[in-house]
């Protein structure tokens, strides 16, 4: 029987240098007894889970200085919103994003599938070793309840991308779970239910062992918290949504950045207050132009491509405050005369949120949680339970700390608007660009607007273009939760090794 078991020599010779010697040989390799019993041993296996996150690592035989977990996910999930607008026809296949073209052949959700599955088993590895190794002091259960934090975070993110919300189909085919090492490489999808049960299992377990924490480059229990909370209130159980929240908020570990401080929050992410947990990145990880998550949506003139920008339609969102703080992440291209200037008949306003680590146009250490989420996901349950005024109350405690004490709610809804209204469009704002958005539209079964120029409009052509005109006659203009390219394909590779692999409609 064929068992889908990978080496754990990659993680451990990724934990030094950040993952940059990619070949590695057989006699490179240390024992997973050797790993559980010896403190450094177990760390650096455990460092190389994260480096996966952030490195180009080999897949179907080559190096894609455009494969990187981060990168993919971000692209996966936030060019498929409509905060950002894609400002050129492209062969890279982040424009499968923009413009719905999914195919189970393309490059990006192939390496995502691949790479989310390397780290899962990875971390699988070292839990299968440390379990059998009987230990049980704080140190080792601190590393322990990491690797259980990270199999739920990776089959989370999974789910998100190949499977229906749960709050659309609970029992729709979700992905294939993999907690063990002696699973049979033809496996059948769970649920999504299953998933999140999974997801929710191994959360609240990485909670109860993890009393030691490492710093926010690394999961901690408040982590694992605020993992329970943004599950919980996918999965619509908004009474555990609040309590995990409450439980993140309550500590007094993590403060909202402030008007003054919030313009320098992302490039100063390992240190920053409102900081979680965030992979972090060095200089070492500077990937430039090529490969970085920046490179996209900023330059500076030759630092990144800079052909993605935000949309009109975020920019129509903010527009009724410009002293909000948050504007400080979404920079103009502007020209001598000062004009923004346009690609394509399309303002170029850069986007900055990774950005800036250190001065480098192309570094940040992404923040995976934040305070503020922890706030917001407390505001939708509260507005979903029916208390409106408990929800614009935490609604305003961001607004304050944005430049918009003038403008708070002090518990009256704005005409026209419900609570789960205001909340939603907070949260636009305040996490824009961090891979919320889609996400937040669908399962809250609602339609996605894309009715603004870009050339996620099918055929577009640039002798098209007409900003004073709402555009009409392309497909996927609007795009309701119960289209299926809310969700991306089962990866070619997977579905044709595997049978089980039922594809997505």
């Amino acid at each position: 029987m064929k068992k889908r078991i990978f080496t754990i020599i990659a993680l451990v010779v990724f934990a030094a240098s950040s993952c940059k010697n990619l070949d590695v040989n057989p006699s490179d390799a240390i024992s997973t007894g050797t790993i559980v019993t010896t403190s450094d041993g177990l760390t650096n296996a455990l460092n190389g889970a994260y480096a996966l996150f952030k490195d180009h690592i080999e897949f179907n035989g080559l190096v894609d200085q455009n494969n990187m977990y981060l990168r993919q996910f971000y692209h996966l999930s936030d060019f498929a919103s409509d905060d950002i607008v894609c400002g050129q026809v492209t062969t890279d296949p982040l424009y499968y994003s923009f413009s719905l073209g999914h195919s189970p052949s393309q490059g990006n959700t192939r390496y995502y599938w691949y790479i989310s599955y390397k780290i899962i088993t990875g971390v699988n590895t070292v839990i299968d070793a440390v379990e059998k190794s009987g230990k049980t002091d704080a140190k080792t259960n601190q590393l322990l309840g990491e690797c259980y934090f990270l199999r739920a975070f990776c089959h989370f993110n999974l789910v998100r991308l190949f499977g229906k919300p749960y709050s659309v189909d609970p029992n729709a085919p979700g992905i294939i779970l993999r907690t063990n090492l002696t699973d049979d490489a033809k496996k059948a999808r769970s649920t999504v239910k299953e998933v999140y049960d999974s997801v929710i299992a191994d959360s609240e377990k990485a909670a109860t062992l993890m009393t030691q924490p490492r710093g926010v480059q690394y999961a901690s229990q408040e982590a694992a918290w605020s993992l329970l909370a943004r599950v919980n209130l996918y999965k619509e159980d908004n009474a555990k949504a609040i309590e995990w929240s409450n439980k993140v908020i309550n500590s007094g570990k993590f403060t909202l950045a402030t008007k003054a401080t919030y313009p320098a929050l992302f490039a100063n992410a390992t240190t920053a207050s409102e900081t979680i947990f965030c992979v972090a990145f060095t200089t070492v990880d500077d990937y430039g132009k090529f490969g970085s998550i920046a490179s996209m949506i900023y330059s500076d003139g030759n630092s990144g491509w800079g052909e993605e920008y935000a949309s009109s339609s975020l920019r129509a969102a903010m527009a009724p405050h410009p002293e909000d703080v948050r504007w400080s992440y979404i920079v103009p291209a502007k020209d001598g005369s000062g004009n923004v200037q346009k690609k394509n008949g399309i303002e170029m306003y850069y986007i900055s949120k990774f950005s800036f680590q250190g001065g480098s146009p192309n570094l940040s250490s992404p923040i995976m949680f934040r305070i503020a989420e922890l706030y917001l996901i407390r505001a939708e349950a509260e507005a979903k339970t029916g208390a409106a005024p408990a929800a614009l109350d935490d609604v305003d405690e961001i607004r304050k700390n944005r430049g918009l004490e003038g403008s708070l709610y002090n518990k009256v809804l704005p005409a026209g608007k419900t609570a789960l209204d205001v909340v939603l469009d907070e949260k636009r704002i305040e996490m824009a660009f961090e891979g919320h958005r889609t996400y937040d539209v669908f399962r809250n079964k609602r339609t996605l607007n894309k009715a603004y120029w870009g050339y996620h409009l099918a055929g577009l052509k640039e002798t098209d273009i007409d900003l004073s005109k709402t555009p009409t006659g392309y497909p996927n203009l609007t795009v309701p939760y119960t289209n299926p390219r809310t969700i991306y394909y089962i990866p070619i590779d997977e579905v044709l090794s595997n049978p089980l692999a039922t594809q997505n409609p």
